[in-house]
């Protein structure tokens, strides 16, 4: 099974998962609290009533007087709502009131009025200075058809409880609201579990195309084809450097055991050629002895060939003091300013195409260094070079020199992007190298090593660190 597979079928389990879960909590929640919401308007609807009642109940007239002649004719109220897409046509509200022990004296419906409702918990708590409710089937087969009923106190005029009123209301008549509510919870449910796997597909298959596209590169490398590293982001872009500078080393390992070969096919002519020239000059006696202008012949092809070999051995040494030079040979007084001058001058050009400007500060009263000049400029002018290269276009580099007790540091500052963090310890190897910005190309990733080199080879060191908004500074520390 593929990895982009496998990442998909996780991912959608686990969304899969929390979405039924979070569904099944609201849809639990939603009668619950649209129950709630009607409970708490009841209770303030009871109060109201409870208030407008009083007069009538200590007066006596609580069954036909007022207030229940106002109560009666809500029944027969035209209503024309549309509540949130729900029409309401009329309330549907009951009403009654009970007296202090809980016998019925006024019923909205006609039908109870005499009724003993002092067991009932909406009567009996509210007779007791509580908060009174229930919930009672009107059917006890049908659970439907369940009423919610709030009672509300009647005070008199000293504050004692001398009834209790009570608002019922089905709660059949919030069904449809309750239905629509779980109906947009499901349905917008739905269309998130949607978006969710259909993200969860498209990382799957942008987390398969970076793997993919890393596992062609790497069959293309081994194959010996001509291969571009793919474009890839974070971690997957890391893993394409570390397999372009694996391949990279190991060419370079194949490109030094094939100028090995070379150089031994190489040698093997004028050692042979030296060879037999030596042992035809060693015969001096006998038929085969040759003549004075053949020694000269033959001893002067031996002169050539080992000067051909000579210089063959100096080239190589050359090249190997360049690459692996442990110390300075002969260090030499060198003059700061003089130094920085002839660095800013040689980047002239390369500042000037880029549209970029040098600025140098360097403090008098500096010391002169004990040193290579020539390896200090070089130096200097990698880290200048480098930095413009990160530079934007019409910004400033500046190059300023600072000394303390023990060392004199070269410090370079741009204020390009800076080096990523997962980058900054590796500035210095050889061939690791950054894009450069705006797509240019990488450069051969020798230039900072050869700083770290020079640095080193003075009883220094080289550093780079990011900047606080922006750019970053390289530095150059050589000891006075």
């Amino acid at each position: 099974m593929k990895i982009g597979l496998r990442i998909f079928l996780g991912y959608f389990l686990i969304v899969a998962l929390a979405a039924l879960l979070l569904m099944r909590v609201f849809v639990a929640e939603v009668k619950p609290g649209v129950r709630q919401a009607m409970e708490d308007t009841l209770v303030d609807t009871a109060n109201v009533l409870a208030e407008l009642a009083t007069a009538d109940f200590i007066g006596g007239r609580i069954n036909n007087g007022e207030f229940a002649a106002r109560v009666r004719a809500l029944r027969e109220r035209k209503v024309d709502a549309e509540i949130w897409g729900l029409r309401k046509r009329g309330a549907n509200y009951r009403i009654y009131v009970t007296d202090d022990r809980g016998r019925v004296v006024f019923d909205s419906e006609g039908r109870d009025v005499g009724q003993d409702y002092s067991r009932w918990n909406d009567v009996y708590l509210t007779l007791r200075g509580k908060y009174g409710a229930r919930s009672t089937p009107s059917d006890p087969d049908d659970d439907a058809s369940s009423v919610m009923h709030v009672a509300a106190p009647l005070y008199d005029a000293h504050g004692r409880i001398i009834g209790a009123l009570t608002v019922a209301k089905a709660n059949r008549a919030i069904a449809p609201v309750i239905a629509r509510s779980q109906a947009v919870v499901l349905r917008w449910g739905a269309l998130l579990l949607g978006v969710a796997l259909l993200i969860g597909l498209i990382a799957a298959w942008w987390l398969s195309r970076q793997v993919g596209g890393l596992r062609r590169y790497a069959y293309a490398v081994t194959a010996g084809e001509r291969a571009t590293l793919p474009r890839a982001v974070g971690e997957f872009d890391e893993l394409g450097r570390a397999l372009e500078t694996m391949r990279d080393r190991l060419e370079g390992k194949q490109y030094v055991e094939q100028y090995v070969h070379a150089l031994t096919h190489e040698m093997k002519g004028p050692l042979a050629a030296i060879s037999s020239s030596a042992e035809l000059l060693e015969d001096t006696q006998g038929d085969g002895a040759m003549t004075e202008a053949d020694r000269v012949r033959f001893a002067a092809s031996i002169r050539l060939q080992s000067g051909r070999l000579a210089q063959m051995i100096d080239k190589l040494l050359a090249l190997a003091a360049v690459e692996h030079r442990q110390r300075l040979q002969n260090p030499e007084p060198v003059e700061i300013s003089g130094l920085v001058r002839a660095a800013g001058e040689q980047c002239t050009s390369r500042l000037a195409r880029s549209d970029l400007r040098l600025l140098v500060d360097v403090p008098d009263g500096l010391p002169r260094l004990r040193g290579d000049a020539f390896l200090l400029r070089q130096a200097l002018v990698n880290l200048i070079e480098n930095a413009a290269d990160f530079s934007s276009a019409g910004s400033d580099i500046t190059l300023r020199v600072r000394q303390d007790a023990s060392s004199v540091r070269f410090e370079v500052v741009d204020h390009g992007s800076g080096v990523p963090d997962y980058a900054l310890p590796r500035v210095f190897e050889r061939f690791y190298s950054l894009p450069r910005p705006g797509g240019g190309s990488r450069s051969s990733g020798l230039g900072l090593c050869f700083v770290a080199e020079v640095a080193t080879l003075h009883g220094g060191r080289a550093t780079l660190v990011n900047c606080e908004g922006g750019g970053a500074m390289a530095g150059l520390s050589v000891p006075v």
